[in-house]
């Protein structure tokens, strides 16, 4: 049976923050697209509106004028509010399901005509020559697709640097669902940045369908959503190549077992061997200062400050790299300090924007888990990443004065990720094993 339908006559009238699932309470403004006082057709898009599982757009009920708006970009409104008052110059029809944004089908047809019809009102000769070119640049900085961008993008197999040539309307050049369908609707002219002879022998991703079973449902929150944006991303644009070496850290475990509670009585600071690994990390970064980079097209920019990121788990299982700034410049004392305090603020949710911000060099701790070793991704816009394993005692062979003989020993893999864009071997291998050399080489008489 169909939904009744009510009408409600032209005059002012009540735009209301639509329901986006079942699940959704809340949606954020993200940008208004008509300003207060300008008059829009119906099917024009009003705004853009995100939640933690997609972004939407909504349409305009009915032709009218924007007469005031309620709330302003970025603000989190609940489901049913009222967020808008517009003034509408013809019928509006409304039933059971008119809180209910479109499907993606409808919206995406709506937004094509809108797209199409701005397209019409194009008279700059530069911005059209701007839509009809067959060859473009991607720009080098870091570019944001929503969950919805890229879910769309996956289904019409486009890379990022396709999307990243596609003429973007949205605020602040974000890219909008429409921008991408009505690109599709055209052909996709823009699929190759310069043309080129088709290579019969070239890798082409198949289309495959899996079966990917049935259980239960977990969504991703938007922290999850972001940090599998972010891997994807750094592998994408940086090729990893993964260098190992072991270390034996007998001296350093002795050294902190036999000081760590002096040190904690006299600084009042745990002393875990983190900050051990921060200091070491640092040194071998002043020897080796083109593993302390990142890349902006051609160039190589490496950085004049030393501040280690390290990765950490927050209490919900999303992780998160808080930094130690100017690690370099800093003695043991101040190391812990530095490493408990952003691990305490980790732990109870109560890290800044400033604790987080800055990183040149990453170091994740996968010890911490049992893990005997592991191939990290690169923290992007960064060119390489540590990881230490778990310090495990084991017999091995050294060399005494009295020749070879066998001992139980503190062993140590460390595994670095580096992007051979800019990471040769050599720099990647040479960095690794000075680390290894400064843990294995500790002072035993090193006083606290």
């Amino acid at each position: 049976m169909k939904d009744k339908e009510i009408p409600a006559f032209a005059g002012s009238y009540e735009l209301k923050m639509p329901k986006m699932g079942e699940s959704i309470t809340e949606g954020t403004i993200i940008n208004w697209l008509v300003a207060e006082g300008d008059s829009f057709d119906e099917g024009d898009i009003l705004l853009e509106v995100a939640t933690d599982k997609v972004d939407n757009e909504v349409p305009a009920p009915a032709s009218g004028t924007l007469v005031k708006t309620m709330f302003q970009a970025k603000d989190v409104v609940p489901v049913g509010q009222v967020i808008a008052v517009l003034e509408v110059s013809e019928e509006v029809k409304s039933s059971k399901k008119s809180d209910v944004i479109q499907s993606d089908s409808e919206a995406s047809q709506k937004a094509k005509k809108q797209v199409k019809k701005k397209r019409t009102a194009i008279t700059n000769k530069t911005e059209a020559s701007h839509l009809v070119s067959s060859s473009f640049t991607v720009s080098n900085e870091d570019r944001f697709f929503s969950p919805l961008i890229i879910s769309i993008a996956k289904q019409h197999h486009i890379s990022f640097e396709e999307l990243a040539r596609i003429p973007a309307t949205g605020n602040e050049g974000r890219l909008r669902k429409s921008d991408v369908f009505n690109y599709i609707e055209d052909g996709r002219p823009y699929q190759f940045a310069q043309p080129v002879a088709q290579d019969p022998t070239a890798y082409r991703i198949p289309q495959l369908t899996f079966d990917k079973g049935k259980g239960k449902i977990v969504e991703m929150d938007r922290m999850r959503q972001m940090i599998a944006d972010h891997m994807v991303y750094s592998k994408h644009t940086s090729p990893h190549v993964t260098a190992y070496v072991e270390a034996d850290l007998t001296n350093m475990v002795n050294w902190r077992n036999n000081n760590k509670v002096a040190f904690q009585e006299k600084y009042g600071e745990k002393l875990t061997f983190t900050p051990l690994f921060v200091e070491a990390v640092a040194k071998a970064v002043k020897d080796f200062p083109n593993i302390n980079a990142s890349v902006d097209g051609n160039n190589i920019i490496v950085k004049d400050n030393i501040n280690i990121g390290m990765a950490t788990a927050l209490p919900s299982g999303n992780l998160i790299v808080p930094v130690v700034k100017n690690a370099d410049t800093k003695d043991l004392k101040t190391l812990a300090e530095n490493v408990n305090e952003l691990a305490g603020k980790a732990r109870d949710n109560k890290l800044s924007g400033d604790d987080i911000k800055g990183s040149t060099f990453t170091i994740s701790n996968v010890g911490t888990f049992g893990s005997v070793m592991g191939t990290p991704i690169i923290n992007q816009p960064e060119v390489a990443i540590l990881a230490l394993g778990i310090i495990k005692k084991r017999a091995e062979v050294i060399e005494t004065e009295k020749g070879d003989e066998i001992a139980i020993r503190s062993m140590m893999y460390l595994s670095l990720s580096f992007d051979h864009r800019v990471v040769d071997g050599y720099l990647g291998g040479s960095f690794v094993r000075r680390v290894a050399d400064y843990l294995e080489q500790f002072d035993t008489n090193r006083k606290i």
